[in-house]
């Protein structure tokens, strides 16, 4: 039996003592005990807990890994999450203000991406237990939807009845304002008559719209989703944030970037998350690689009467970012990338003219790697404000303001 004290949090939401040995589940200042396997305590004993701890209230909380930060307080949360952002800033010497943070709240996840299994009894649909490709189900589940969760029992139909022993099908289920859109990832075709029974399935169970490994099984009804004034109907799959709530605070805090502005470039602009509120005002051009997601955000805004004249770009901006002649139309360019962040856009944008700058990031450290190439550029970084959409986990999202 070893026994440590808990100095900090990483980056996934880990307790780290001495040595290091990361103890999962865990808080500053906890005395722990239990067995170290290969730097990690899988099974700690608290002898001292933090004051900032409380019982996790979701039943599913022991075996499910779907969350990872149940067992503190809201305010806690919101301020470790906060303090990675300062650090990420501080390790390339920036500092800046911090606007209140939004928090989405519970039962807001309008989409999820399920596990399931077939079983000898049937099936199981869920979320992966920590560190295991166990399935855990999780029908009371405190962040999904309630209309996700409702889901499920038909789901493990689905696993049951088109999955097989070997495999494992990735459920990506998506609440639109009209009905639930489900995306089946299997990596095999199905047969004719797989797919016909596959459709009758779906007809039968009431979704708007199933897809099996991106092709769309049957569509009862287009899946819609309101972006400002248009509606919008995603390729399957696509990419939305994951909460109303969040979508809303990120329009808002980009829209305040954007006052003024005439002539604005979304880039990374997905299906028009912000390209369609901004275009109720702006001139806007959408840039993405994704040809699917622009036409979902052309018809959508040919859909629309309340919008002013909406350019698009297919174009990857990792190996063709918009170079600095061409920013120099822009009074202001909105930025949201994936992870990776966006480093050679962020070289460009440096050495460009653009007044303001609405960067938008879901993580941390490619953010402040882009950050400090703006600032060496001569931007300054105004004001950072996180975004958690992904209540108890570690993943962090932000809005940030750059100006000349």
């Amino acid at each position: 039996m070893t026994r440590i004290t808990i100095e900090r949090l990483g980056h996934h939401g880990d307790g780290i003592g001495d040595g290091p040995v990361f103890v999962a589940r865990t808080l500053p200042g906890e005395v722990v005990e239990g067995d170290v396997v290969e730097g990690r305590m899988a099974s700690p004993r608290i002898l001292q807990p933090s004051p900032d701890r409380i019982k996790a209230p979701c039943a599913h909380y022991r075996t499910c890994g779907g969350c990872a930060l149940q067992h503190v307080r809201t305010d806690f949360a919101t301020a470790w999450k906060e303090t990675v952002i300062r650090q990420a800033l501080a390790a390339h010497g920036l500092e800046t203000d911090f606007r209140t943070a939004h928090v989405s709240s519970l039962y807001s996840r309008r989409r999820a991406a399920f596990a399931g299994r077939r079983i000898k009894s049937g099936a199981l649909v869920g979320f992966h237990a920590r560190a295991s490709h166990v399935v855990t189900s999780v029908p009371n589940c405190m962040i999904l939807h309630p209309e996700l969760t409702k889901a499920l029992p038909p789901l493990e139909d689905l696993v049951a009845r088109f999955g097989t022993r070997k495999e494992e099908l990735v459920l990506s289920l998506t609440r639109a304002e009209n009905g639930l859109d489900l995306a089946v990832t299997a990596n095999r075709p199905l047969d004719d008559k797989q797919r016909t029974d596959l459709a009758q399935w779906a007809g039968q169970t009431g979704f708007a719209r199933l897809s099996w490994d991106g092709e769309v099984i049957i569509q009862a009804h287009a899946p819609v989703h309101r972006l400002g004034p248009a509606l919008v109907t995603p390729p399957p799959g696509a990419f939305l944030q994951a909460t109303k709530d969040a979508e809303a605070a990120m329009q808002a805090s980009v829209a305040e970037i954007a006052d003024g502005a005439h002539n604005i470039a979304d880039l990374f602009a997905g299906c028009g998350t912000f390209t369609l509120p901004l275009s109720e005002q702006s001139e806007v051009l959408a840039v993405e690689a994704a040809g699917g997601m622009l036409k979902a955000l052309e018809a959508g805004w040919r859909g629309t009467e309340r919008v002013r004249p909406i350019r698009h770009v297919a174009r990857d901006l990792f190996r063709h970012p918009l170079k600095a002649d061409e920013l120099a139309a822009f009074d202001c360019v909105v930025i949201d990338p994936p992870r990776a962040g966006a480093e050679a856009q962020a070289h460009e944008l440096a050495a460009s003219t653009v007044p303001s700058v609405a960067a938008i990031s879901c993580n941390p450290v490619s953010f402040a790697r882009d950050a400090k190439l703006l600032v060496a550029g001569g931007y300054r970084l105004e004001w950072v404000r996180m975004v958690d959409q992904f209540r108890f986990s570690p993943h962090v999202e932000l809005v940030a303001r750059f100006n000349r």
